[in-house]
C-alpha cells in the first residue's frame, strides 16, 4: 500500500503533515492507497477520529482524495486547496489578526496616480502591438535596483510576485524536480509548487533568513532550485544581514547551476537594507540563473497585481515569451499608476517602515514581559511558537482576537501562529499579549494532567 513508508503522527495535524510532506518529498507516489482509518489509527495508538480527522485535513488540502469504499489515494497530481482559503470565522467585536493585510490608513491615495495614467492612456490609447512595458516603470524600477546592488539585466512585468514566480518555474523547471523553500513559508508558494509538479524541500530559517547549512543540504540533495524572500518574510518577519547574505553566496556558489528567485515583497514598506544573494558586493554572480521580484501589493495594496522582475537573459527571454502567449502584457494603466506612485510616494516609504516597526516591536516587547519567544524583525508580521496550534487559534478567538494557525506555513517546522500587526495599534499589544500567556499557561496545564 505504502511501501516502506510508516506514518508518524499522534494528533491529526501531525499525521496530516507527515503525509503531506512524505508526498512532497516523493516518499509517498501520486495514486498510493492510504491505510483504511482503523488500521492506521491502530498501528499509531490514537483513536480513529483523530485518523479521520487527518484524512480530511489532508482532502481539504487537495493532498488525497477519498472514492468511497475504495478507500483513500494519494491524488495523481495533488493540488491543494488554497491556505489562506481556510479561514477562521471572525466573530462580532474581535480584532482580526490573521489576514497578513497592509493597514489601509498607510496605503497612499489612488486616485492622483491613476488621473494621471488615464490622461497618458487618453493621450496615446494602448491598442494591440503596443510596447508590452512602460518605459517609465522600466527606468524607475531598474534604477532601484541597481541602487540597491542587484546585478544589471533586462526586465519584465508580470501580475504580482507569485506570477512572477510561476513563470519563472514553468519555464526553467520540469515536473519532478525539487524546490528548496523556506520552512515556515510563504503558503501560496507551498501551495504553487505541488500545483507545477514541483516537489519542495523545506529550508530552515532564524530571523536573519535561511540557514546556511540548511539550504546546503537541500542543494546538496538535488534541489534544482531555491526561492529566498530576503526581508518582511512570511510568517516569520525574518530579514537577510549581510552577513547571512555573504554565507549563503558561498553555499549558492558551491551550486552555480541552481535557479535562485529572490523574493522582495517587503520593497517600499520596510527599513531593512536590501541584502543581494544573486551577487556579491564586488558585483560577481553567485549563480548563472537568477531572478528578483518586487511587488507592489504590500507597499500599495494588493488590488495593483504588479510586479516587476530582474534577471538573467534567459530566464527573463522565456518569462516574457511565455507571457506573449497568454496573458499579453499586464495593462499599461495599471503600470503607470505604479511608476507615479513610485515617482510620488518614496518619502513616505519610512514613515511607512517606522509606524510598522513600532507595531510589532510593542507586540514583541510585551510578549517578552511574559517571557513568550517570538518573531518578527521585519514586516506585518510576528510569529509565535506554540505547542497546539488548533487550541491556542480557538482559546485566542473566544477572548476576540483572531491570528492565524502556523498549518498555512508549515512543512516540517514546528508549531506556531501568524499573528499580523499591521493594524494592531501599540496600546492593543499588552492586552493580546496577557490574553496569550494566559492561553499558553493554560495548554501547559492541560499537556502536564495528560
Amino acid at each position: 500500500m505504502l511501501g516502506d513508508y510508516r506514518i508518524k503522527g499522534r494528533r491529526a495535524s501531525e499525521i496530516a503533515a507527515d503525509i503531506e510532506h512524505a508526498v512532497g518529498a516523493g516518499r509517498l507516489q501520486p495514486g498510493a492507497a492510504l491505510p483504511p482509518l482503523r488500521d492506521l489509527a491502530g498501528e499509531l495508538g490514537v483513536n480513529p477520529n483523530t485518523v479521520a480527522a487527518a484524512y480530511r485535513l489532508l482532502r481539504d488540502r487537495g493532498v488525497i482524495e477519498t472514492a468511497g469504499r475504495k478507500g483513500s489515494h494519494i491524488r495523481q497530481r495533488p493540488v491543494t486547496t488554497p491556505r489562506d482559503q481556510v479561514r477562521i470565522p471572525v466573530p462580532p467585536g474581535a480584532r482580526d489578526l490573521s489576514a497578513g493585510n497592509p493597514d489601509t490608513a498607510l496605503l497612499p491615495a489612488l486616485a492622483p496616480a491613476v488621473a494621471v495614467a488615464a490622461a497618458a492612456g487618453d493621450r496615446e490609447p494602448v491598442l494591440y502591438g503596443h510596447s508590452p512595458t512602460d518605459p517609465g516603470l522600466i527606468s524607475l524600477a531598474r534604477a532601484g535596483f541597481l541602487a540597491d546592488g542587484t546585478p544589471d539585466g533586462p526586465l519584465a512585468v508580470c501580475s504580482g510576485s507569485l506570477d512572477a514566480i510561476e513563470r519563472i518555474l514553468t519555464t526553467q523547471l520540469r515536473p519532478g524536480d525539487t524546490v528548496a523553500v523556506e520552512d515556515p513559508g510563504w503558503g501560496s508558494l507551498l501551495d504553487l509548487l505541488p500545483a507545477l509538479g514541483l516537489r519542495p524541500v523545506p529550508v530552515r530559517l532564524d530571523d536573519h533568513g535561511p540557514l546556511p547549512e540548511a539550504l546546503a543540504e537541500a542543494l546538496a540533495g538535488g534541489a534544482r532550485a531555491a526561492i529566498v524572500t530576503v526581508r518582511a518574510q512570511n510568517p516569520t518577519g525574518a530579514a537577510l544581514t549581510a552577513g547571512r547574505a555573504a554565507e549563503l553566496r558561498t553555499v549558492l556558489a558551491a551550486h552555480p547551476g541552481t535557479l535562485l528567485i529572490e523574493d522582495d515583497h517587503g520593497h517600499g514598506m520596510v527599513d531593512q537594507p536590501y541584502e543581494s544573494l544573486a551577487a556579491g558586493p564586488d558585483g560577481t554572480l553567485t549563480t548563472g540563473r537568477w531572478a528578483v521580484v518586487r511587488s507592489a501589493a504590500k507597499a500599495y495594496g494588493p488590488d495593483l497585481r504588479l510586479a516587476v522582475l530582474i534577471g538573467e537573459q534567459e530566464v527573463v527571454d522565456l518569462v516574457l515569451g511565455r507571457q506573449r502567449l497568454d496573458t499579453g502584457w499586464v495593462s499599461l494603466l495599471l503600470q503607470r499608476t505604479v511608476a507615479e506612485l513610485w515617482r510620488t510616494d518614496a518619502a513616505p516609504v519610512g514613515r511607512v517602515a517606522a509606524a510598522y516597526r513600532a507595531r510589532r516591536d510593542a507586540l514583541l516587547g510585551a510578549l517578552a514581559a511574559h517571557g513568550i519567544a517570538a518573531h518578527g524583525e521585519s514586516g506585518l508580521n510576528v510569529w509565535v511558537p506554540v505547542p497546539d496550534e488548533s487550541g491556542v487559534v480557538a482559546a485566542l478567538v473566544q477572548r476576540g482576537w483572531v491570528v492565524a494557525p502556523g498549518a498555512r506555513f508549515r512543512m516540517q517546522s514546528p508549531f506556531g501562529v501568524r499573528i499580523t500587526i499591521a493594524s494592531l495599534a501599540p496600546g492593543e499589544a499588552p492586552r493580546l499579549a496577557a490574553d496569550l500567556a494566559a492561553v499558553l499557561a493554560s495548554a501547559t496545564g492541560r499537556s502536564r494532567q495528560m
